[in-house]
């Protein structure tokens, strides 16, 4: 009888849209990217109720703050669903999560996510958690975990949307922030890897609604499709960022999202301070730029939006500018200094010159 019952419940959800079959067929197949984005505090692996975590780690700090921080990956995912590319979207949502931790010293310990579909296709929720898996790999953090919730009559069936929460830990002494910037410090900017993760509404609508161009369409000045180029992974810097925080004096960062260079900056001042970026330092990928021309947008939004190809800035004091821009030359990451920290009032930034001049 209890059988009966299971089947037949199964068989009425399976009527509504949902089907469990496909979501444990996702879970076995996401397995192994799970597996591999593992850290040795990492208790059991997935299908419990709850991820662990061995907290034992924290005994090594005199005073560990725990820092979290939620996100997710915004209309991009648009892009991945109609190119039917969905492994690299994993880095968009941990590059939200982790490189918001980070710019107080925290090291991303783990992450779970949550993955929202019309439909469950076990391939393409694999492929999704492949990409997040890679990208905890490259970050140093665990997935921990994840929920698939299958939506129908929400979502269409191949719609789905992705978001996440992430834990990290920091000594209180090495705590970066305001607290710590003073008049002199320079800005360091790190090159984004194009639009990241953020303004794809604005983006969506001046390419694809406004001037009319499919993603399949090759762009001269981007080397590729358009498609490839909105597709393109958000940078992840926690590594390089970790390194910065320990070896040199760097008393802040900020993470350029939404909101651009000017307000995410300002974040990382005190009140007593006002800071200065030199446009001239630096020339923004084209795809800023085609985005500005194709939809007559004005610099003032462009710059309220997108990272402008600056997707992190350190604060740091100007003796040791040139070992942080060393160490992040050799991690790979392109990178200059773009301004300084003058004394002020209102904790303000100004973007002046023209970009590339």
């Amino acid at each position: 009888m209890t059988d009966r019952v299971t089947r037949g419940a199964q068989s009425a959800y399976e009527a509504a849209g949902v089907s469990v079959e496909a979501g444990d067929k996702a879970v076995e197949l996401m397995r192994q990217w799970v597996d591999k984005a593992r850290r040795p505090e990492v208790v059991g692996s997935i299908g419990g109720f709850a991820g662990l975590f061995d907290a034992s780690a924290l005994k090594r700090y005199d005073r560990p703050l725990l820092a979290t921080s939620a996100d997710g990956v915004g209309t991009k995912v648009a892009i991945a669903q109609a190119l039917d590319r969905h492994d690299t979207i994993g880095f968009d949502l941990v590059g939200m999560l982790v490189d918001d931790l980070v710019v107080c010293g925290a090291e991303p310990l783990f992450m779970t996510d949550y993955i929202a579909t019309g439909s469950v296709d076990p391939e393409r929720i694999a492929s999704i958690v492949k990409g997040i898996a890679e990208a905890c790999v490259v970050a140093g953090c665990a997935l921990l975990g994840g929920e698939t919730a299958e939506h129908p009559g929400l979502l269409e069936p191949g719609e789905y949307d992705v978001a996440g929460s992430t834990t990290g830990v920091v000594e209180a002494a090495d705590l970066l922030g305001p607290e710590r910037v003073r008049e002199g410090d320079v800005l360091i900017a790190m090159a984004s890897s194009g639009l990241h993760s953020n303004g794809y509404s604005l983006v969506r609508h001046v390419l694809l609604r406004v001037a009319g161009w499919k993603l399949d369409r090759h762009v001269d000045e981007l080397g590729r499709t358009l498609g490839e180029e909105l597709l393109e992974p958000t940078r992840i810097y926690a590594r390089p960022c970790l390194t910065l925080a320990r070896l040199t004096d760097t008393h802040a960062m900020s993470h350029i999202t939404g909101g651009g260079l000017a307000a995410n900056l300002a974040r990382v001042l005190p009140p007593t301070t006002t800071a200065t970026v030199d446009r001239s330092t630096w020339a923004p990928d084209p795809i800023f730029g085609i985005v500005a021309d194709a939809g007559d947008v004005a610099q003032a939004d462009l710059e309220q939006t997108l990272n402008m190809g600056v997707g992190m800035i350190a604060v740091t004091t100007p003796a040791d500018a040139g070992a942080a821009l060393e160490l992040l030359a050799s991690s790979g990451v392109s990178a200059w200094v773009c301004g300084e920290v003058l004394a002020g009032e209102g904790g303000t930034v100004s973007l002046t010159g023209s970009y590339g001049s």
